[in-house]
């Protein structure tokens, strides 16, 4: 471990845990890469091709200090460096950011001695075509989000798998989420929980109005396809809910695993179901 980098919420909080950890790090003998967040403006005019600057490829992993938000906007900078990320929550309610905050520095000088192992987790590549050019290209970790406005009648969302008619959704919004993903906003719509390093993609339909619409696992090797429906109007389609546009029936949403994976940092001792049961609470007898 020669540098580091630190990702962090812009909250005094988490800005001054940053500024400690860098004096940590530097008493040790690291260089440290210092970025604060900046979260990414949602736009519904212009055209949404990623266009991101990408982590420098010599950084040893990257910490991250927030909530989930900020874990994401970490995860776009790092792109496919392979970079492994830790995330440390300072934020909310903190899937991503699994590590507590009062762990930082036990879990670091694990991290520093390389006493961790990598978990891969798939990202999904989505493009919105319209009139055969592209007019969004964005990668995201968790879901790419198909939704109707505040007063806009329900949504037609006519999905297809592999070229394959599959069912036509009935519902305020259609989410495609990775396993990541599968306890965001998924998980509030009704979706399944899904190990987050199983390769998967998951289809949850949002308030559908027939029960027959159920979520639906389908494997990551396949391309989904999205359209709409002529009379749709205020359809709105979010990546990682940070950067969005507007859809009509005259776009095409494509989405697929992408060819790259993001590598996340676990300790030893730290289970997944361990975070699970914390954060939604589960007890025993």
């Amino acid at each position: 471990m020669k540098r580091i980098g630190i990702v962090v919420k812009p909250h005094k909080e988490a800005l001054d845990k940053a500024d400690e950890l860098e004096a940590w790090l530097k008493a040790k003998g690291i260089q440290v890469l210092n970025r604060q967040n900046i979260p990414v403006p949602m736009t519904s005019r212009h055209c949404l091709v990623e266009n991101f600057p990408k982590a420098p490829e010599d950084l040893s992993c990257i910490v991250v200090l927030g909530g989930d938000g900020t874990f994401l906007s970490a995860i776009r900078w790092v792109q496919d460096t392979g970079i492994p990320v830790l995330g440390v929550n300072l934020g909310g309610f903190g899937f991503l950011t699994e590590t507590p905050a009062e762990q930082l520095f036990p879990v670091m000088e694990k991290v520093i001695k390389e006493d961790f192992s990598i978990e891969e987790r798939i990202l999904l590549a989505a493009r919105v075509v319209r009139d055969g050019k592209d007019v969004a290209c964005q990668t995201v970790l968790n879901d790419v989000v198909v939704n109707k406005e505040a007063l806009a009648r329900i949504a037609h969302i006519h999905t297809y798998i592999d070229d394959d008619y599959l069912t036509t959704f009935k519902a305020d919004g259609l989410i495609v989420a990775t396993p990541t993903g599968s306890t965001a906003y998924s998980l509030s719509a009704g979706g399944p929980i899904v190990y987050p390093s199983l390769e998967t993609i998951i289809l949850t339909p949002i308030c559908a109005f027939t029960l027959i619409n159920r979520p639906l696992i389908v494997p990551d090797t396949i391309t989904i396809k999205i359209r709409l429906e002529e009379r749709e109007s205020d359809i709105f389609l979010t990546f990682d809910g940070q950067v969005g546009l507007h859809v009509n029936h005259r776009d095409t949403i494509i989405i697929r695993k992408a060819p790259h994976t993001i590598h996340i940092i676990r300790i030893p001792g730290q289970s997944y179901y361990d975070v699970l049961k914390t954060k939604l609470k589960w007890s025993g007898r």
